[in-house]
């Protein structure tokens, strides 16, 4: 049996929201709010925390109003319209409509959780020294990385092919 494109679309991004939220349940369920757990000794971290804000805390201090237009009704319109565009744009590369559809996936997962929580869980850290460090995020944040990453390498790649 085929997959028609857009199965293929909803499919990963049904993924990529299942993932994310398997990973917050149990670790609501079985990490201490709080509490640091080294994975990797101190350069893999788990820390389950209540982030209230947008990447990184930004925003946690606006007031109820700002917040729900931009933490919710902002990303919501944005997200429908980037689903709309990769379900409706034949055109795109694969590589382009995975990585859209991982963004979507992830975006949605988050949204969800501010809808239901009022706010999202991140759990895992990583500390590389002074080479690498972030702050604590979630399944989801690594979709949305993971289809920027993504779609910046596909953009390199056409710019490159069409210079030379």
């Amino acid at each position: 049996m085929k997959f028609s494109r857009t199965l293929s679309i909803i499919s990963i991004i049904v993924v990529n929201i299942a993932l994310d939220q398997i990973s917050k349940v149990l670790v609501r369920q079985y990490v201490t709010p709080y509490k640091t757990t080294e994975l990797i000794g101190d350069k893999f971290i788990l820390t389950n925390v209540e982030n209230t804000g947008a990447f990184l805390s930004l925003g946690s201090n606006l007031n109820p109003t700002l917040k729900s237009i931009f933490l919710l009704a902002l990303p919501i319109l944005v997200l429908g319209y980037v689903t709309y565009y990769i379900l409706s744009n034949t055109a795109l590369d694969k590589l382009s409509t995975f990585a859209f559809a991982c963004i979507i996936g992830g975006g949605i997962a988050n949204v969800y959780d501010r809808i239901v929580y009022g706010s999202v869980t991140d759990f895992l850290h990583i500390d590389l020294g002074g080479i690498f460090k972030t702050g604590v995020f979630n399944v989801a944040d690594m979709s949305v990385m993971l289809g920027m990453g993504l779609l910046l390498y596909t953009n390199f790649k056409s710019k490159k092919a069409t210079t030379t």
